[in-house]
């Protein structure tokens, strides 16, 4: 970093020098996304359209998917550090860990708990549920691995809401159609350590981060628009294992993932400077207001999110250290407005129903991380039987290999005479 930036006024240090993963605000951050995810999804839940800021945005974007960006960032930056230290194997564990439990506790919850109630509140029984073909297991059956190959409703009991008037969305749960990317992401950083690239070739992935830049913004010149969406929203590709995914959000959402990657990588050269953040908070602002959002907004977000998790007083470093409840607040948020959209609670106005819906969904949450999350992060340093077992035989092995330096006698009667020491 040059010493003209670190004269300007404003500068507070490198990314590397103000970070800590001890000392940071990405807790209160994620919980901040999470709950921004819940407020947009409530429009189109229960009202029937988008949040506001897909008008005044032109179009572009909604909180909801912001939000998802902030989240794909912070992962970025986060998970890179995670692949770059551990092994493969470890690092696979490490990533199943902490979003297949939290997955499958909610799925589990929704399909045998609350949309039978639901079922049953529009029923008056629960006898057309358990055993209809498009019931709770064929639900599961698709929604276990992400991919949501047999559909987003259970037994037809959103349709009937959408029927009623009182549900717009179709969906059990709409906000899982993020993790398959999220685990595609983990899988790119895996092959990329294993490559050696995270550590001997750091300049691939900025490299990557810009190609997939240069496609944005080639499809952006191609749009109607300076506010229009770059990219064909329908297209699609068969991924194995997750099912078929949308090319525009493999593009954009591995762009901003590779945005963070790009600043753990370089973070002693990343400066942190407010004067670059006032910027940043501009060219956003300006960005969702005229346009050109994917191409410059995205990453002026990307480092306003790092500036904050530096930045913000200590106060804020303390939320979500020991109980993180950001997971749990995004994987229930939807399923609890569509439950209260289908109760009525509609009819008492914006603020009431999402009062009820955080209420419901941080109860939700806190019992996905204490009975489910934290559990199972405790198992993150678990290694099967016989993993420990061929460790053990490499380092015999090892051990059997290893030449013995010959001792002569002088040496070995010198060792016998020399005093013991006490420790």
């Amino acid at each position: 970093m040059s010493r003209r930036v670190r004269a300007l006024p404003g500068y507070r240090g490198s990314l590397a020098e103000l970070y800590s993963s001890r000392a940071n605000s990405f807790g209160v951050l994620r919980l901040v996304l999470a709950s921004a995810v819940v407020v947009s999804h409530m429009y189109p839940i229960a009202w029937g359209h988008l949040d506001p800021l897909w008008k005044h945005s032109g179009m572009q974007t909604d909180i909801g998917k912001m939000s998802v960006i902030g989240f794909f960032v912070l992962s970025g930056f986060m998970i890179t550090g995670s692949g770059a230290r551990s092994t493969s194997g470890r690092y696979a564990w490490h990533r199943a860990l902490r979003i297949l439990p939290g997955l499958w506790g909610s799925l589990l919850l929704s399909a045998l708990v609350i949309v039978p109630a639901l079922y049953y509140w529009l029923h008056g029984t629960t006898a057309g549920y358990w055993h209809n073909p498009a019931g709770p297991r064929n639900y599961l059956e698709g929604t276990w691995n992400t991919s949501i190959s047999t559909g987003w409703d259970i037994s037809g009991v959103m349709a009937e809401g959408r029927n009623r008037g009182t549900n717009f969305d179709p969906g059990v749960n709409g906000a899982l159609w993020s993790l398959k990317y999220e685990i595609l992401c983990y899988v790119m950083v895996g092959l990329l350590a294993a490559g050696g690239a995270l550590q001997r070739a750091r300049k691939f992935v900025p490299l990557m981060a810009g190609a997939l830049g240069v496609l944005i913004l080639r499809d952006w010149f191609d749009a109607p628009g300076l506010r229009g969406i770059p990219g064909d929203m329908n297209s699609a590709v068969m991924v194995p294992f997750l099912g078929a995914m949308s090319v525009h959000f493999i593009i954009h959402l591995c762009f901003v993932f590779l945005i963070g990657a790009t600043f753990q990588l370089y973070r002693e050269r990343l400066p942190i400077h407010d004067g670059l953040a006032a910027l940043s908070f501009l060219v956003l602002g300006g960005t969702l207001y005229f346009g050109g959002l994917f191409v410059f907004g995205y990453p002026a977000f990307a480092y306003l999110l790092l500036w904050l998790a530096v930045r913000l007083p200590r106060p804020f470093q303390k939320v979500g250290r020991k109980r993180d409840y950001s997971y749990g607040i995004y994987i229930y948020g939807f399923t609890v407005e569509q439950a209260l959209a289908m109760l009525g609670y509609a009819k008492y106005g914006k603020p009431v129903y999402l009062l009820c819906a955080m209420a419901g969904t941080v109860v939700l949450a806190a019992l996905s991380w204490h009975l489910i999350e934290s559990p199972a992060m405790k198992l993150k340093n678990w290694t099967p039987w016989f993993v420990r077992r061929l460790k053990q035989r490499s380092q015999e092995r090892r051990q059997v290999s290893e030449p013995v330096a010959p001792t002569t006698d002088k040496a070995a009667r010198q060792q016998q005479d020399a005093p013991a020491v006490s420790a």
